[in-house]
């Protein structure tokens, strides 16, 4: 029974079987990895995202809240669209040639570039979970094919069809399956997990632009009737 422990299967595994298990281990840690990376920075991102709403809509005016943006060093999700667009407002503002309607268009272009940063930060790692979760079972039919193989030229060159035989040939196969399987169930599943939150922070994002550009919109039409 010792002889055929996944252990000892896996080290008298050929040159060629051990390169794919390698390399499906080594994509699982990677794809684990980005797992909890990811996870941590949308937890983060939500919560400064909740944060930052409450702020603004705390009835301050927005030069304070810019002002305690900049002292706190907060240069992501929400905090970072809010800068670019007020930044922009007070350069359209110390300028004072344009027209409103212009000055509200330049605002919401540097909203809406903070914005794809946001979400292209967001989405940084989710097409290596892609890739892993596609290719992970192809490289282990490609290991279970070659496994098959092994058996059959033992079978050939042994001349007899025994268990003891083929039974390592087909474990070699079947580890490889496994293996491919176990690389890329997680991170498909993680990738669905992370696109669907990925929609929900870019709504968050957009709603938030709009109803600032609201603000300032307001604010330009009560200047220009003043």
């Amino acid at each position: 029974m010792n002889d055929l422990s996944m252990l000892d299967l896996i080290l008298k595994a050929s040159l060629l079987a051990k390169f794919v298990l390698l390399l499906l281990v080594a994509a699982s840690g990677v794809s684990w990895y980005v797992i909890f990376s990811k996870r941590g920075l949308f937890s983060r991102m939500a919560s400064s995202a909740e944060k930052f709403e409450d702020r603004f809509w705390s009835g301050g005016n927005l030069a304070d809240l810019y002002e305690s943006v900049r002292k706190n060093q907060e240069t992501e999700g929400l905090a970072a669209i809010f800068t670019a667009g007020y930044e922009e407002y007070t350069r359209q503002q110390t300028a004072g040639r344009s027209a409103p309607e212009d000055q509200l268009a330049a605002v919401s272009r540097q909203m809406r570039v903070a914005q794809v940063r946001e979400v292209e930060r967001l989405e940084g790692g989710l097409a290596m979970l892609a890739t892993i979760g596609s290719t992970s079972p192809y490289v282990g039919l490609f290991g279970t094919v070659w496994g098959i193989m092994a058996a059959f030229v033992s079978i050939g060159a042994q001349k007899q069809a025994s268990l003891a035989t083929v039974a390592p040939g087909i474990a070699e196969a079947l580890i490889a399956t496994a293996m491919g399987l176990f690389a890329a169930i997680p991170a498909v599943i993680a990738y669905n997990f992370f696109t669907r939150s990925v929609e929900r922070m870019e709504n968050r994002y957009h709603t938030f632009a709009e109803e600032m550009l609201g603000i300032i919109d307001r604010g330009l039409r009560h200047a220009r009737q003043a």
